[in-house]
């Protein structure tokens, strides 16, 4: 592999507003495991008024913020970054969109006050403020690439998200709430997108989830996804297990 085709491009989403669930972990996650196997790990910082240049990156990360943060990053998404994100990932970029991230990279979040943040519709899914909050530790049943792995998580949300004809859920809930506390499904994947309500941050308990973004960020820089070399990865198994042990401690399905 040449200096360029191993280094995969990360464009962070608002890293100043949209930072409120150690966000900042999951890009540690992905710059690490890239260099384990020699290879680097670019971040863009993307921020109010920067435009996203479609052919520029290969991975997306938007993370999760306050009410207040995540209605000015809505604003400034449809004005000035939705075009290019919409041509990115239709391009085959991928993207990891965590807690608001989620709700703004469906169609839109609707507040118990009737207001609407638009969102940029890269995922076919709306959410809706409900009447209480959805609270504590999770655990799913995920599939990508048609491989099913336990993903492990924290979630802290009040709206109840529903996924379209265009988006499938990210897994099955085992223990938790979820997208609604109703369907049994967490999470939204389309294309190469990935959106989530698990936080925490994910991918240090969940390295599988990380792994699969970067092939799919390296297959959309190189046209083919490598084979990553195998890591060692007993302490992330430990605790990964330990998170679902919490989890099975709270409220079950």
């Amino acid at each position: 592999m040449s200096g360029a085709a191993a280094t995969v491009r990360l464009g962070h989403l608002y890293p100043a507003e949209m930072n409120i669930y150690a966000d900042r972990g999951n890009i540690a996650v992905l710059a690490r495991r890239l260099a384990w196997r020699g290879m680097a790990l670019e971040v863009t910082e993307l921020g109010v008024g920067a435009p996203v240049d479609p052919a520029a990156h290969d991975l997306y990360y938007l993370g999760g913020g306050q009410d207040r943060d995540q209605a000015v990053v809505a604003e400034d998404l449809v004005a000035t970054k939705a075009e290019g994100l919409r041509a990115a990932v239709a391009d085959g970029a991928a993207a990891l969109c965590v807690c608001g991230g989620f709700q703004l990279a469906g169609h839109g979040y609707t507040g118990t006050d009737g207001s609407r943040m638009p969102g940029i519709g890269i995922l076919d899914l709306d959410t809706v403020a409900g009447p209480t909050r959805l609270i504590g530790n999770l655990a799913i049943e995920a599939e990508l690439d048609g491989e099913v792995r336990s993903v492990v998580g924290f979630e802290n949300h009040a709206g109840r998200t529903r996924l379209g004809s265009g988006c499938r859920p990210l897994g099955r809930v085992v223990h938790g709430h979820g997208n609604n506390g109703e369907d049994g499904g967490e999470g939204g994947v389309g294309g190469r997108v990935i959106g989530t309500y698990l936080h925490g941050p994910l991918l240090p308990k969940n390295p599988w989830i990380a792994d699969t973004l970067l092939r799919w960020a390296l297959a959309h820089r190189l046209g083919d996804a490598p084979v990553l070399e195998p890591i060692d990865d007993a302490l992330e198994e430990r605790a990964h297990a330990a998170a679902v042990a919490r989890a099975a401690g709270g409220r079950r399905r």
